[in-house]
């Protein structure tokens, strides 16, 4: 039968914390169960030895979830706990101390028959301590998310939400629950945490849009990328990454939609948002790819007034098709775009 700790054990734990330390890691490898020794530490109050208990376990191995006790008490109770718990952990040192506890809990809660807000703020929590949640904890948070929001519960109130628990939404948290949705294939819902973060106080910024745009790449959706490009840059005020711009690019080259590629750069450049050496080179590339050598030479003549050279076998080929489709003129003009550049 497990002995719970008394208000003698917590004085002495806080006097001598690596003392009791040693000693928490002993009665573990006994034949006391990790729930029960969890169970123990909740009921105590003193949370602080949870990260301590749960690293001593973790070296034998995988473990059943310690929380799950937590499902025989009152969802009020419940709830209070979970927020105890960490408010605990705030004040331990290193912050990512309780990593191995915060992934428990995360697992504990978005498995739970209501896992929303109480698993948001455990994540925010999470992310705040600089650790990343487990890889699992994605595919757990996105099906949590789509069947709490498969009710009608709209995503600023389930954001706005975590207010409840003296937490407040903020970008990092968001940014992962876009992750978490994109990576199922579930680019409608991740659209929408995008559309609400605004309302529920935390604007997106380059990660938010760089992650939807990455996935929507992925997906092949080159039409819904471009727009989201955009958006952010009309709407959101954002100047795009150099590497989301190339992903963009590079899929549209894939896709031999290079005129769309060229669009969106002349879209980015008159908004006042310089595009990469890498992002023109792989549309003079798409161009010839294409036969497009009018384009191409256009778009080499753009790359020299920014003081970008192409690589040589691609401007030679750029050159030497304007040639083949008796576009002498404008070959000419390459040629000394190029030599002004010292090419």
């Amino acid at each position: 039968m497990a002995t719970r700790p008394t208000k003698l054990c917590a004085s002495l734990f806080n006097l001598y914390p690596c003392l009791f330390q040693s000693s928490l890691v002993h009665s573990t490898s006994s034949l006391q169960s990790v729930e029960e020794t969890v169970k123990d530490a909740v009921v105590a109050k003193t949370y602080k030895q949870l990260p301590d208990i749960l690293i001593a376990v973790e070296r034998k191995g995988r473990i059943p979830n310690p929380f799950s006790f937590l499902s025989t008490f009152p969802l009020k109770l419940r709830t209070q706990i979970l927020e105890e718990i960490l408010q605990s952990f705030k004040s331990i040192r290193p912050r990512s101390h309780p990593r191995i506890a915060y992934d428990l809990l995360l697992s504990y809660t978005l498995q739970s028959p209501q896992p929303l807000p109480i698993s948001l703020a455990i994540l925010q929590c999470t992310l705040r301590s600089g650790c990343l949640p487990a890889p699992q904890i994605k595919l757990l948070l996105s099906s949590a998310w789509l069947n709490f929001h498969g009710q009608s519960q709209s995503v600023s109130d389930s954001l706005m939400e975590m207010q409840d628990f003296g937490y407040c939404p903020d970008s990092v948290t968001c940014n992962y629950i876009i992750s978490s949705l994109c990576g199922v294939d579930r680019l409608e819902e991740a659209v929408k945490v995008l559309r609400h973060m605004a309302r529920a106080g935390c604007p997106p910024d380059l990660e938010s849009y760089a992650a939807l745009i990455v996935a929507m790449c992925t997906f092949g959706r080159t039409v819904d990328a471009v727009e989201l490009v955009k958006q952010m840059v009309m709407k959101a005020r954002l100047t795009p990454r150099q590497g989301t711009v190339l992903k963009v690019v590079a899929t549209l080259r894939a896709n031999r939609e290079i005129w769309k590629a060229v669009q969106l750069i002349e879209f980015l450049e008159s908004k006042g948002n310089p595009v990469g050496f890498e992002s023109y080179e792989l549309v003079v590339e798409g161009c010839l790819e294409c036969c497009e050598y009018i384009l191409a030479g256009k778009v080499v003549i753009a790359m020299a007034e920014r003081g970008f050279i192409p690589y040589i076998r691609v401007r030679q080929k750029v050159v030497e098709g304007l040639v083949n489709v008796n576009e002498l003129k404008l070959a000419s003009s390459v040629r000394e775009r190029l030599v002004e550049l010292g090419s």
